[in-house]
């Protein structure tokens, strides 16, 4: 490198702050998986939007439906725009380079702490940057949903008000890889990809269980053992197994070709996402037709990662990826409210709803996917600030105290309690919640306020474990002498 190219870059002090970040980026950093993240959760955005048919009903209220079922041709386009495996494969790299770190701090800092006492302080920095954000949202709709029932009555909008809450599903199961990460990453660097398969293994066993041997219930296993084997494809990323030559093309190609037997052969439907009033649906639970989608994305971002690195190395580029990275999780969030709010205004004024799928419809479709994109942008301005890092001082600070073994009992019973919470909300929604309206989250009703403190209380419980920090010793101490202070 030249004497020039190896200078410091100073940056300007009305810089933004996803210009310092850019700025500050590390060599080393792998720039494709920030891309991914950001293009995955705006590829469900869009389609989001875009799969939205909605009309007034008789009664004058918004009747929701989805385009795929207007149109059944469009569905294969799911086996290209479904790509929350790609985040979840994101997720479990994230995961596995951001442990490991906490992991290697915990050893330079003398602590002589087992590698399970770094539990707390993962989770709680994976909590903080998931569920504020997250709080925010639930208590903004649940205000709105109170004073729309008040006003409007509650009949008048319990589609909406479910379908607001809908997304938080993914937010549930993410924190539920969060949680599992530690053991699974263990499993995953002695058995490599013998930990992948064993996971995926437990899917064609509990379809088999599903669809042959009518096992009542047995499909549930599968939210977590489909999004735990495409996570274990990110520890894989994470060690760079995926990037062996040949590797890419051969999980795009085995999956797609394993992807397109099963639904030929049946019972899996064509669609990679739910559609209405389907007897079996590829997404929930997921299904063994998921798991094969997801290798084959897997292998097909991978297949790309070269001419996007190149892409990446522009510095302008690079810049819009860090500013959309730092506020994705919170378009994610408000984009259907976005969305809804369009509508809202449309029938306000008084515009027409076009019949879906008509040519009316597709002309109309840029203009409102574009509003709804300004709209979203506008609630992103609003609550961009709560989308922070979570701590990255776990280990730092001037006095440390000892973790105590019961402290990674206290973070898995707290994250328990608020994945299980996010998926209560989801599911019952935001309607009814004076009168008790309850969702079956798997085999139990919920109402959406026990869901919201089950979400807070597990919260809680996880900051209080991961604020202890590991017992730190001089060297040579063997564990006698007393803790070190200092950065």
């Amino acid at each position: 490198m030249s004497p020039r190219l190896a200078r410091p870059v100073r940056q300007r002090r009305d810089a933004s702050p996803a210009a310092r970040l850019a700025a500050a980026t590390p060599a080393g950093r792998d720039r494709y998986v920030d891309l991914l993240r950001v293009a995955s959760l705006a590829t469900v955005v869009v389609g989001h939007w875009t799969m939205a048919a909605v009309t007034v009903g008789p009664d004058g209220g918004l009747v929701i439906g989805n385009l795929l079922a207007e149109v059944p041709a469009l569905q294969v386009l799911t086996w290209l725009f479904q790509v929350m495996p790609v985040f979840f494969l994101v997720g479990g790299f994230s995961h596995a380079l951001a442990y490991r770190s906490l992991r290697r701090r915990a050893a330079q800092a003398g602590s002589t702490v087992s590698a399970g006492s770094v539990y707390p302080a993962f989770l709680r920095a994976r909590l903080r940057r998931l569920l504020l954000p997250v709080a925010v949202f639930a208590g903004v709709w649940a205000v709105l949903a109170l004073l729309l029932e008040a006003v409007l009555g509650e009949g008048a909008v319990p589609a909406v008000l479910r379908l607001v809450a809908q997304p938080l599903w993914f937010i549930g199961v993410y924190l539920a890889m969060a949680a599992l990460t530690p053991p699974m990453l263990r499993l995953h660097e002695r058995w490599g990809w013998g930990a992948f398969a064993a996971p995926a293994a437990g899917v064609v066993l509990v379809d088999l269980a599903r669809f042959a041997g009518g096992v009542p219930y047995v499909e549930f296993l599968n939210f977590a053992l489909v999004w735990l084997a495409v996570h274990q494809l990110g520890f894989l990323r994470a060690d760079g197994r995926l990037h062996r030559p040949g590797v890419p093309a051969a999980l795009a190609v085995g999956g797609l070709l394993s992807t397109a037997a099963l639904v030929g052969a049946g019972p899996y439907p064509l669609s990679m996402v739910g559609m209405p009033g389907e007897e079996v649906s590829n997404m929930a639970p997921p299904t063994l037709a998921l798991l094969c989608h997801g290798l084959w994305l897997a292998g097909a971002v991978e297949l790309l990662r070269r001419p996007a690195g190149r892409v990446l190395a522009v510095p302008g580029v690079w810049r819009a990826v860090v500013a959309a990275n730092g506020t994705a999780m919170t378009a994610f969030l408000w984009h259907l409210t976005a969305m809804l709010a369009v509508y809202a205004t449309l029938v306000t004024l008084q515009v027409p709803l076009p019949e879906p799928a008509s040519g009316a419809w597709w002309a109309q479709a840029p203009v409102r996917l574009a509003v709804a994109a300004g709209v979203t942008a506008g609630l992103v301005a609003l609550f961009r600030r709560l989308e922070l890092p979570g701590s990255g001082a776990a280990f730092g600070g001037r006095t440390s105290t000892a973790t105590t073994p019961g402290s990674v009992v206290v973070a898995a019973i707290g994250v328990t309690l608020a994945l299980f919470g996010v998926l209560g909300v989801s599911m019952a929604g935001f309607g009814g919640m004076l009168t008790g309206h309850s969702a079956t989250l798997v085999v139990l009703p919920v109402t959406t306020p026990f869901a919201l403190l089950l979400t807070a209380a597990g919260w809680a419980l996880v900051t209080w474990a991961g604020s202890t920090r590991p017992r730190t010793e001089t060297p040579g101490e063997g564990g006698a002498g007393r803790p070190r202070t200092g950065a």
